[in-house]
């Protein structure tokens, strides 16, 4: 929304400079974007005299100039055709900078002789196209500011822009009287009411309008308008002209530029027909479909369904609400006018501007809602404008519904100001502020003005007043402690979780990622989703359709991305929720790695290998530990389909899974265009059980001062037997004393068949035995030893190799 310092002042009567009235709009809640003040551009240049003027001795179009400025008698070398000794003219003097030709003056010569400044031309100074000459004043004194000079007799031509940014639930704000309104109540000056008389008809309309049953109760519930005959449609005034291009808008006749002006001024979109051009009368209706217009910004659209539309007895007039057509429009032949004001739905017109990608100043406004009461007090003030500017004779108005009953009531509590904002506002100046902002006050109810639909509520009363009395007023108090002494923490145990994993997961190297929860439905089938109920009633787009399962697919579509930019070794992670279900308990957190590539960069030393599973399982491990899961876990190949079979396992603490690592399945690299090896973890990080003892403390450290005794074991099993049941029946075998078992060797191929006989391999374990009571005797680790090699051969049936 822009308009003018000027244009402000038609309706508030302020002395209030620019600077404070931009500084009361932001603190209003109608943030200044933009301020132009010409005076500002026009502050470095003073008023100067032209003494003597001559012919340069070697040009015949520049003249040598003795000119008195404020700082004595200066040359200055001329170009201009009206330099001549006894003109007051405008002076730049070395170091100004120069708008229109966007240049810093400095001491010169030029065709040899010295310059010490420039007359300027109304160009160089943005203040019009005019470079014939310089600027030549009747009046001023040497050395007054240019900018007082222009303030004194010119004030038009330096009036300031304010530009603001309206939020959509403030439409008031969108016509300079309703500005006005709100820079008054704050009290930087008296709201100029709006007195609107009534214009008389001379004779009955010719037109008549209707307005569809259909659209009565809902899209357009008032239409109003008249005819104004015999009216003169040239160029607008100098002042509405001026007005209409300080805020961006082009003049293009009296007609349209009144209407444009009513828009701005009083947020009261208006339109006008060619009524030479109307055939019969005007009715408002919803388009049956593929109805063609030609709009006024000479496009063609096709009418939807439903939409509405302004027809005569021979097609679509208008888009109502949003642009007129080119058909009826106003030129320069225009005689006879008919002038519209109505009321459409907000809602029905953001639906059609959207769907047709029209972008107007009446759309704008409508689809954000303006005061229906103002409809027809619009249409009078928009007749006597014309009248006055374009002559002519009205006829009486002709008006289908009524205007909408929008009154409603709220209570209003002063001291409710003080629970929710904080600020000791008395009584007196809470109900003043409202009633200056419009709202009627009935005892302990308020009743908000039609042009704010958007107060619903107690608390958007108690909002206006805080506006208005500035919140930059409120001071900052701490919260009273409900207890004494030091807080509690405020983080719950699963939040102080999920960091130890995210902050673990990174100092192990990747780098976190930060993914949409929503992924397409194809990559959500490829890891167990994709049903019904993770489906998004309304997606942000095509490729967010679901929630998703796991978090694997975002990490993989960030790595082709990396990929495709060059980037081959990655380590990427994502600690996030992952959906089996659509409602809210379906939903677990996990932390999810993601390598990619090598390990390290290329080197002389051979540091550098492909990421392989035990990668990924040691990364695992490492997390667990971080967030307190138990040490010794149960590794199983039970694991989900995306995951490589055989490269791949489940570490589990009973039935309860706590991670799964291993191999992307080849599978799921093509499908997502990633290039391996890929290997990856998934860390349940709710399923891992809490500690029973929750102290501050650790527990003390149990450490035995007794030696610790290894005995190696080599067993001879089929092929087919897992390292991981050899280790688990060691372990077993006493589990007080055994406190690490582990593989160190394995046999197998030809040479092992060779030895051992067809399908077979021979596994050699550590064991690791720390008694905690009393040194073990030989006989006592023979018995364990004896244990263990028992406890091998029954779970594996293997042999203990010779």
């Amino acid at each position: 929304m822009k308009f003018t310092l000027s244009w402000l002042k038609d309706h508030l009567d302020t002395t209030a400079t620019v600077d404070e009235i931009a500084e009361a709009l932001t603190d209003l809640g109608l943030e200044v974007e933009e301020v132009s003040n010409p005076a500002a551009r026009l502050a470095p240049f003073t008023l100067a005299k032209v003494l003597h003027a001559e012919q340069h001795p070697d040009a015949d179009r520049l003249r040598v100039c003795r000119v008195l400025t404020d700082e004595g008698e200066r040359q200055i070398v001329c170009g201009a055709p009206n330099a001549r000794a006894g003109i007051t003219v405008v002076l730049a003097k070395p170091g100004d900078y120069v708008p229109g030709i966007d240049t810093t003056l400095g001491v010169g010569k030029i065709r040899g002789v010295e310059s010490h400044g420039m007359m300027c031309s109304e160009r160089e100074l943005e203040l019009s196209d005019e470079h014939d000459g310089i600027i030549e004043l009747p009046s001023g004194e040497v050395g007054q500011s240019f900018a007082d000079w222009m303030a004194d007799h010119r004030p038009d031509d330096i009036d300031p822009m304010i530009y603001i940014k309206i939020t959509p639930n403030r439409p008031d704000a969108l016509g300079v009287h309703g500005i006005a309104r709100d820079l008054a109540a704050r009290g930087l000056g008296r709201l100029k009411p709006l007195h609107i008389e009534p214009v008389k008809g001379g004779f009955p309309c010719p037109v008549g309008v209707t307005i569809d049953p259909a659209l009565k109760d809902t899209g357009c519930p008032l239409f109003a308008g008249r005819l104004i005959r015999g009216v003169t449609n040239g160029p607008s005034p100098a002042w509405l002209q001026a007005r209409l291009k300080a805020i961006g808008l082009r003049p293009i006749s009296a007609l349209v530029d009144i209407t444009n002006f009513f828009t701005f001024d009083q947020n009261r979109p208006l339109h006008v027909f060619d009524a030479g051009k109307v055939k019969g009368g005007l009715r408002i209706h919803p388009a049956a479909g593929g109805e063609e217009i030609v709009a006024l910004d000479d496009k063609t659209y096709r009418l939807r369904p439903g939409m509405m539309v302004i027809s005569d007895d021979e097609g679509p007039e208008s888009i109502a609400g949003i642009m007129g057509g080119a058909q009826s429009g106003c030129s320069g032949e225009t005689t006879d006018v008919f002038l519209e004001s109505a009321f459409w739905d907000p809602i029905t017109i953001a639906a059609t501007g959207r769907a047709l990608k029209i972008n107007s100043d009446a759309r704008y406004r409508f689809e954000r809602g303006v005061d229906p009461a103002h409809t027809l007090p619009g249409l009078e003030a928009a007749t006597r404008m014309i009248l006055d500017l374009c002559g002519g004779e009205p006829s009486e108005v002709v008006i289908d519904g009524a205007v909408p009953v929008t009154d409603r009531a709220y209570p209003f509590d002063p001291d409710r100001v003080i629970r929710l904002v904080g600020m000791d506002i008395p009584a007196e100046t809470q109900r003043a502020t409202l009633a200056a902002l419009g709202f009627r006050l009935e005892g302990a109810m308020a009743h908000p003005p039609g042009w704010r639909p958007d107060i619903l509520g107690e608390a958007d009363l108690v909002e206006e007043v805080a506006r208005i009395a500035s919140l930059t007023r409120l001071q900052g108090k701490p919260l009273p402690r409900a207890r004494a002494g030091v807080p509690e923490p405020v983080l719950t145990p699963m939040q102080r979780r999920e960091a130890a994993a995210r902050r673990t997961i990174a100092a192990l190297g990747y780098n976190e990622c930060v993914t949409y929860s929503f992924i397409d439905a194809r990559s959500a089938e490829l890891f167990g989703g994709g049903a019904e109920a993770t489906r998004l009633e309304n997606p942000i787009s095509s490729e967010m359709t679901h929630m998703r399962p796991d978090l694997l697919p975002a990490l993989l579509q960030a790595a082709a991305r990396n990929q495709a930019r060059g980037h081959a070794d990655l380590a990427l992670f994502e600690v996030g929720p992952a959906f089996h279900g659509g409602e809210p308990e379906e939903q677990g957190l996990h932390a999810t790695g993601l390598l990619v590539g090598a390990t390290a960069p290329r080197d002389p030393f051979g540091s550098r290998r492909a990421v392989d599973v035990y990668d990924a399982k040691a990364d695992a491990e490492a997390v667990l530990a971080a967030i307190g899961a138990p040490a010794k876990t149960q590794i199983t190949r039970d694991v989900p389909g995306w995951w490589h079979p055989g490269r791949s396992g489940a570490m589990r603490l009973g039935k309860t899974v706590l991670a799964t690592f291993g191999e992307v399945h080849p599978r799921i690299l093509r499908g997502f265009d990633v290039k391996g090896p890929a290997v990856a973890f998934t860390v349940f990080v709710e399923a891992a059980p809490f500690p029973k003892a929750r102290g501050a403390t650790r527990p003390a450290l149990a450490q035995s001062d007794l030696p610790a005794v290894e005995r190696d074991f080599a067993f001879v099993v089929d092929d087919g037997v897992e390292a991981l049941a050899l280790v688990n029946a060691a372990a077993g075998a006493d589990k007080a004393l055994i406190e690490r078992v582990s593989v160190f060797d394995e046999f197998r191929g030809e040479r092992a068949h060779a030895q051992m006989g067809a399908g077979k391999k021979s596994l050699a374990i550590t064991v690791r035995l720390q008694p905690r009571d009393k040194t073990l005797t030989e006989d006592e680790i023979e018995a364990v030893a004896a244990k263990i090699v028992e406890k091998v051969v029954k779970a594996t049936g293997g042999a203990l190799r010779g």
